[in-house]
């Protein structure tokens, strides 16, 4: 009997992270079944490296939505995959260096005044796409799929629903605003006439995921390293998250090492079955918070369940039947509020703007990012996201610091 209430808990928990969890293939064109499988996978290979200590599911940043539509767009799936590897890696190698030297490093290296403005522009570098969509076009504005004013009571509907749900609704259901808006801008779609069910008809109900092998290629690689800055942070916010709620300290144990050593190799293994990056997932940590049910047991509970569902077929479909507005809608929330959290992280951290090395390092960011600069030798550029994080990082360290900060 304890087994089957640890399984029941465990399958609340993937409910609770379901909406968000299938919006990132969704909005970037990667199979949802392999989002799911990979998601559970990597759950329980970050439970094998922090021995089973914290009761945390994995799944993708919204960090990092833009940078894969991005990447499948220009490079395709399989190199944007070989440049989520790369990131994956990234981690590892923090996680060596902070068993090695400690944490103070992270904070030199990526201060609030670099970590801010690529949050920023992580969050408003395709805020066009979000923009396209809720239109009823496609992510470049070039085709029109659903005519515009249904396209904008169906985006509306499903933006209004996300946000009421996240303000003003109470309990678990508070926890699954994204779920919400898809389902009510589902609804309004079906009475509209614009759903073709014929996938879901044609799909078999037992299917293998649509796995894709990773390809390595340098501009995507040089592309998504520095992408993964953002969830790194937000990482060791969610960490800090999950052991204030628990009341133990899982930054000394199992060490903040082994955990972000746990997403590298979680991401890694997502990337080579073509699925989206693994990171530790707040939505679940609010649901642990409500529920307070802190076995990690259950955990594994909720990735067992990820990757029985990841061969459910029709599941799969349905989730491809979701029309262009509610996604569209959705994401208008979706990536103003990762720039919110980058606008945050300066405000928060006391960020001052009117000193003129900080207002250079976020202004020209932020340009660079936005404005879409490119800096090339022959067939390598950089451009976006990899370009704005390593000028971020490169002004901050050759920057001199204000002559009350180096005296201090």
């Amino acid at each position: 009997m304890k087994n089957i209430a640890l399984a029941l808990q465990g399958a609340q928990m993937l409910f609770v992270a379901f909406g968000a969890l299938v919006l990132m293939p969704l909005l970037t064109g990667l199979d949802t079944n392999v989002a799911l499988f990979t998601a559970g996978i990597g759950t329980l290979l970050f439970q094998l490296i922090t021995k089973r200590q914290i009761p945390i599911f994995l799944a993708s940043s919204f960090a990092f939505i833009a940078p894969i539509m991005y990447g499948v767009q220009t490079w395709g799936i399989p190199s944007t995959m070989g440049g989520l590897m790369a990131a994956g890696c990234v981690y590892v190698v923090l996680a060596s260096l902070i068993k090695f030297r400690g944490d103070n490093f992270i904070k030199r290296l990526l201060p609030p005044v670099v970590v801010g403005p690529v949050i920023i522009v992580i969050g408003l570098g395709l805020a066009p796409v979000a923009v396209n969509m809720a239109l009823g076009k496609s992510g470049d504005g070039s085709l029109v799929l659903v005519e515009q004013s249904t396209a904008l009571i169906i985006s509306l509907s499903a933006l209004l629903t996300t946000v009421a749900v996240a303000i003003f609704a109470k309990g678990l259901v508070k926890l699954m605003p994204i779920l919400a808006g898809i389902f009510v801008g589902y609804g309004l779609s079906l009475s509209f006439g614009i759903i073709d069910f014929s996938p879901v008809a044609d799909a078999s109900w037992i299917a293998i995921p649509n796995f894709v092998a990773p390809e390595f290629n340098w501009h995507a690689i040089a592309f998504m390293i520095p992408v993964a800055i953002a969830p790194a942070v937000e990482h060791i916010g969610d960490i800090l998250a999950i052991s204030n709620v628990t009341g133990k300290d899982f930054l000394k144990k199992p060490g903040l090492h082994r955990t972000i050593a746990g997403d590298g190799v979680a991401t890694i293994a997502a990337s080579a079955l073509g699925g989206p990056p693994n990171t530790t997932y707040s939505e679940v940590t609010g649901a642990v918070t409500l529920t307070k049910n802190f076995n990690p047991v259950v955990m594994t509970w909720t990735a067992v369940t990820a990757i029985l569902l990841a061969f459910v077929g029709k599941l799969g479909a349905m989730m491809q039947t979701i029309p262009v507005p509610v996604m569209g809608g959705i994401m208008c929330l979706l990536f103003g509020s990762i720039a919110a959290v980058g606008l945050n992280a300066l405000i928060k951290n006391g960020v001052d703007l009117n000193e003129p090395r900080n207002l250079c390092i976020v202004g020209v960011t932020l340009v660079f990012g936005i404005g879409g600069m490119a800096f090339g030798i022959g067939s390598f550029s950089l451009t976006g996201i990899s370009l704005c994080g390593i000028v971020a990082i490169t002004m901050n360290l050759l920057l001199p610091q204000p002559e009350e900060e180096v005296t201090a």
